[in-house]
Formats: C-alpha cells, sequence, structure tokens
C-alpha cells in the first residue's frame, strides 16, 4: 500500500493523514539571532546529496565562553515522502533540495543565543541540520529514475557528511554533546543516538532529546493501522532497514518495525530525553483520526481546537495519551532516561520560544521543558515528569498553549 506525502503552503497531508497549518503552534517574535547557511558542495563527491541532487546543508552558531567545547545538533523535521511522486514533490522544495533554501534561519528556543531564553545551552555551538531526504536521515539509494529525472535518496549518507564535517568543525573535541530534533528529526534522533555517541571521544558526555518525535505504533479510531503501512512504505522506497540499528532489525518481524521509536528505546545506549505532547496534533489529528477514519467529519472542530471536543471525544483522547505512556514505560524505568510530557496541543516545543522557556511558558513540577532538559542533562534532579493530574485541557499543564 503506497500512500504519498504531500508538502504545501496549507496542509502537511500523508494520503489521509491531514494536518491544517492552524494545527501548529508557530514562533512568536523575540530576540534572535540570524544564522548564514553552510552547503557542503564537496559532500556531493560522496553521494551525500538531497532528493534533487543538491548538497546538504546545515546552520552553525559559535559557541563561546564555557559553550565553546560543547555542542548541540539539531536534526530538521518535515515528515517523509514514500513513491516517486511524493519524493518528486518535496525535491522541488526546502525539504528536498538547498536550492530553495533560504540563506539564514532564526534560531529560537533550544537554539536560541540568549541566556534568558536558553538558560542552559545558550552559549553552545548550535546546529541546524538541513532535512531534505524524506527518510529521517535514513535512505540509502544509488539512484531512482521517475521518468527521466535523476531522484536520489541518500538521508543515510547526508548524516555522515554533515557529522564529519561537523567534527571537522572542532565537535571531535565535545566535552559535552546534546543531539536533538523535532518531528521526522526527532524520529531521526532516536534512530542515530547511537551513532552520534560512537562519533565522539569515550569521554564527553553525550545525550539525546527527542521532541514530538514519539510516533507510535496503534489502531485509528476506526480499527486500522494506516501509518503502519505508511511507516513500511516509506522504509522499503528509501531502502533504510539497512541503517536502521541492528540490535532492533534482528529482533523485531518486519524489521520496518524499527522506524517506530517504541521499539528502539530498548536499546539506545546513551541517555534519553523524550520531549512529547500527550495530545500532539500531528498524532491524534493526523494518524490517529485521519480523514479516511472520520468520514462524517464527526472530529474535525475537535482537531482544529481541542476545546470543542465532547465528552466522548475527550474520554477517545484519554486513550492515546495512555497508550503513549504505556509504551514509554522501558524510559519511565531507566536510571538515566528523562520524561516531558505535557498536555500541550502543540507538536514541536524545543524550537519554539513560547513553549521552551518564557514567564508563561508551560510547565511540569514548575519547570520549564527548558529548565527540565537542563535538569536532565546536568544531572541536577530526575525528570520523569508527566502532565496526569487531569485531563485536557488542563490548563495548569498547558497554559492554554493550544490552536
Amino acid at each position: 500500500m503506497t500512500m504519498a506525502l504531500k508538502i504545501d503552503s496549507d496542509t502537511l497531508q500523508a494520503g489521509g493523514f491531514v494536518i491544517t497549518k492552524e494545527l501548529l503552534l508557530a514562533d512568536s517574535p523575540n530576540l534572535m539571532v540570524s544564522v548564514n547557511i553552510t552547503v557542503l558542495k564537496n559532500a556531493v563527491a560522496k553521494g551525500a546529496v538531497c532528493l534533487d541532487g543538491s548538497p546538504p546543508a546545515y546552520h552553525l552558531h559559535r559557541g563561546h565562553g564555557t559553550g565553546a567545547n560543547n555542542w548541540l545538533v539539531h536534526l530538521e523535521g518535515g515528515g517523509w515522502c514514500s513513491d516517486i511522486p511524493s519524493c518528486s514533490q518535496r525535491a522541488r522544495s526546502e525539504l528536498g533540495s538547498s536550492l530553495y533554501m533560504g540563506e539564514s534561519i532564526a534560531f529560537t528556543g533550544v537554539l536560541s543565543d540568549v541566556q534568558s531564553q536558553n538558560p542552559d545551552f545558550y552559549s553552545w555551538n548550535r546546529v541546524m541540520v538541513r532535512y531534505c531526504d524524506g527518510s529521517s536521515f535514513t535512505g540509502d539509494v544509488e539512484e531512482v529514475e521517475p521518468q527521466g529525472s535523476k531522484l536520489y535518496s541518500r538521508g543515510q549518507r547526508i548524516w555522515q557528511a554533515v557529522m564529519e564535517d561537523l567534527l571537522a568543525q572542532g565537535m571531535d573535541r565535545a566535552q559535552q554533546a546534546l543531539l536533538t530534533g523535532c518531528s521526522a528529526g526527532g524520529l531521526a534522533t532516536f534512530i542515530h543516538c547511537n551513532d552520534f555517541r560512537d562519533l565522539l571521544s569515550k569521554s564527553a558526555d553525550v545525550k539525546c532529546m527527542a521532541d514530538a518525535g514519539f510516533f507510535m505504533d496503534l489502531e485509528d479510531v476506526a480499527g486500522r493501522n494506516l501509518f503502519k503501512l505508511y511507516n513500511n512504505d516509506v522504509v522499503t522506497f528509501h531502502e533504510s532497514l539497512k541503517h536502521l540499528p541492528d540490535a532492533c532489525t534482528s529482533k523485531m518481524d518486519p524489521g520496518s518495525l524499527c522506524f517506530f521509536p517504541q521499539y528502539l528505546l530498548e536499546f539506545i545506549k546513551p541517555p534519553l530525553l523524550v520531549v512529547n505532547s500527550a495530545y500532539d496534533p500531528l498524532q491524534v489529528g493526523g494518524i490517529w483520526v485521519p480523514v479516511s477514519a472520520d468520514p462524517n467529519s464527526k472530529w474535525k472542530k475537535c482537531k482544529m481546537n481541542i476545546t470543542t471536543c465532547a465528552p466522548w471525544q475527550l474520554k477517545i483522547m484519554e486513550g492515546f495519551k495512555n497508550g503513549m505512556i504505556s509504551a514509554l514505560t522501558p524510559l519511565s524505568n531507566s536510571c538515566n532516561g528523562g520524561l516531558f510530557i505535557n498536555s500541550c496541543y502543540a507538536h514541536c516545543q524545543t524550537k519554539v520560544q513560547d513553549l521552551w522557556h518564557t514567564q508563561n511558558s508551560p510547565k511540569l513540577s514548575s519547570k520549564t521543558i527548558a529548565e527540565a532538559t537542563g535538569d536532565w542533562f546536568f544531572n541536577r534532579s530526575v525528570v520523569k515528569y508527566i502532565g496526569s493530574e487531569c485531563p485536557y485541557p488542563c490548563v495548569s499543564t498547558s497554559n492554554n498553549f493550544y490552536s
């Protein structure tokens, strides 16, 4: 079964999975630094290219002072593509070609260089790795020929080329390092966490934080699991299986299940923090209640504004939340793992300044996401925070941050 991923200015659509822009929170104006793009033209000779064959790219803002030898690497997200039509369309956008990427990008949230906005990581070397392969940095197909034009799937090679360049830029001397990413980049964080640890010195303190990347293997409200089929299409088209962690693929049948983070948890060696909404709109609105599972549009208003949900819908959504918490049990039981699972109806929170760290940011145990992340990384306290004191909407944990 093949489902195409369509991304345009109004919707994020994967077959029957539709997320409108109104469901996603945008950055609010804040002090921010604009960081120029670095295009790795020399990576082309290594076969590390975007879907259209253009070079991969990243943005690097140098650290200073006590953070000069510390590195935070953020993997950009943006969905996936699973076949020639969807990947060809993607290749004509910034999610498939560096030719469409801007010259600079604003660093906010976990990437901010302002201490009041990013108290623990503001002085680190901070990197945004651009996402242009459609496979969460796992694909490795020599060449695809869609009706005479070339299409490439080289996500794994992009990962390797960018990491090699960052190591040459000084990351090889990292004393502390954090790999992070949101959405498809959050999934890539789960997948590449062990690889990231292996790249750096054994003496380095290396950890990983996945934001909004805990996509689950579960049936939708119609009793189907179309997302599992879609994930299998992604893994098959990009030939990702050979680059998913062997420890997982050797035990799972089919191995494509290792594209789901819940099956990777037990095999991730570095300390891991999962930041996720228990009511992530991309999963609730696009995967758990896709349009195809809601032919009479009973869920349409609820998905757009969760405060309009009927009691029976909120009860069903509580089931989704409980399923997520159950799937995170291995991390809950881990001595060095961390959890920040709040009730905000938001997808990707660590890069959004209003959600990451401001006076009015959502909190759990009186901690913003930034404060909890710092406590976890620097071992200041145990961070196993789950906003479970009341069903959504729960103002004490969400601070009204919902669409």
